[in-house]
């Protein structure tokens, strides 16, 4: 929970520069800005995309399993904005009081093993096909137990094979790459895998649930960015792979652009949790489409876009769930409204032992 708060931390979008003299700062050009702003646009919606049809994939595999998923009641989504504001100006407090280098470094090796792991988790599968059929690969199996006899319990009880080795050794270094030049690029790698990993293994198992969270985290992100100046300090501070940039000089200075353009990692996977709901209550209606999937994917893209363009007329930083809450939430239940469909989507709960009643509508039509 701290850590996902500690991404709400940056959930604007604003325009800093990497270094600490605003001053010195070189004006962006329209087209380095449009470049900027495509990319980051880009690159926020591609993890949910992908994260969505992944957390598909994980849920059946825990299904199957028998495993008990850990979801989000409605208290919690409603005790989150209050935790993440506590976190957040906990954390502006730390940075008042301590040396932000020290701070940074060590963000900096906690972030390094968590990149490392989580880059790794969706490279895996690339690189296991890059590799050939002649490939050594052998499976292993690593058991840490405690106690004796009958209050003998497991502590760590993971299988991995080679590939896995491979793939956690590529990981690393680009994980060094990072540590050691903190280069924007390797900050993206390490931004978009903890997206793509968030959108899939966290959950929302209800759309009301979903409504709570969102709603809050609304009121949070403005209050935030509009009330004080805490949140967009903590997000020039806090140098570790929680956001997304992108440079506007790059068409200047190439990659080694300094002025960046920003979009906090909680603006993708708040709302990417909920677009990954949609998706799998498209499937339970069994109807071979993912119209509801679409809906909110579309409704990310305009409130993304709105952010941009009024970012770029007003020239101040965004709190960018003003205006993705509202086209979340508002298109995929309005069409829901309309459709019919909108007690089902409300009805609908992951992992419900009872069938949804979307998915008993669909069997009566069948029987009749």
């Amino acid at each position: 929970m701290a850590d996902t708060a500690n991404e709400q931390a940056v959930l604007n979008i604003t325009e800093t520069n990497a270094t600490a003299n605003e001053t010195a700062r070189i004006p962006a050009t329209p087209e380095g800005m449009a470049v900027a702003y495509a990319s980051l646009f880009l690159m926020a919606i591609l993890p949910i995309y992908i994260g969505c049809f992944r957390s598909v994939t994980f849920h059946k595999e825990q299904k199957e399993s028998g495993e008990k998923p850990e979801t989000m009641s409605h208290k919690d989504a409603a005790m989150f904005p209050i935790i993440a504001s506590c976190a957040l100006f906990g954390i502006y407090i730390v940075f008042q009081i301590f040396s932000k280098e020290h701070i940074n470094l060590l963000l900096t090796a906690y972030f390094f093993f968590l990149g490392v792991l989580a880059l790794s988790h969706i490279a895996r599968p690339i690189i296991s096909r890059l590799l050939t059929a002649s490939f050594p690969n052998m499976e292993y199996h690593f058991i840490l137990t405690q106690g004796k006899e009958e209050k003998k319990e497991d502590v760590v009880n993971y299988e991995f094979d080679r590939k896995d080795l491979v793939s956690l050794a590529v990981c690393g270094l680009i994980g060094v790459w990072y540590l050691w030049k903190k280069h924007w690029l390797a900050n993206n790698l390490f931004g978009i895998a903890f997206a793509i990993n968030g959108v899939e293994l966290l959950s929302l198992n209800k759309v009301s649930t979903g409504c709570i969270l969102l709603g809050g985290l609304f009121i949070y992100d403005i209050f935030w960015v509009f009330g004080t100046n805490v949140m967009v300090t903590v997000a020039k501070s806090f140098e570790a792979p929680i956001k997304l940039v992108f440079p506007q000089d790059i068409l200047e200075n190439g990659l080694a652009a300094k002025n960046f353009a920003m979009l906090g990692l909680g603006d993708i996977v708040i709302p990417g949790i909920f677009i990954a709901l949609l998706l799998r209550f498209d499937l339970s209606l069994q109807r071979r489409s993912t119209f509801y999937f679409y809906a909110g994917f579309v409704a990310y893209c305009l409130g993304l876009g709105a952010t941009m363009f009024i970012l770029h007329f007003f020239k101040h930083a965004q709190p960018a769930l003003l205006y993705l809450v509202p086209s979340c939430l508002g298109l995929p239940t309005l069409l829901a409204t309309l459709k019919g469909d909108v007690k089902a989507m409300f009805e609908y709960e992951d992992h419900s032992e009872t069938p949804s009643p979307a998915k008993e509508t669909v069997e009566s039509d069948k029987t009749k």
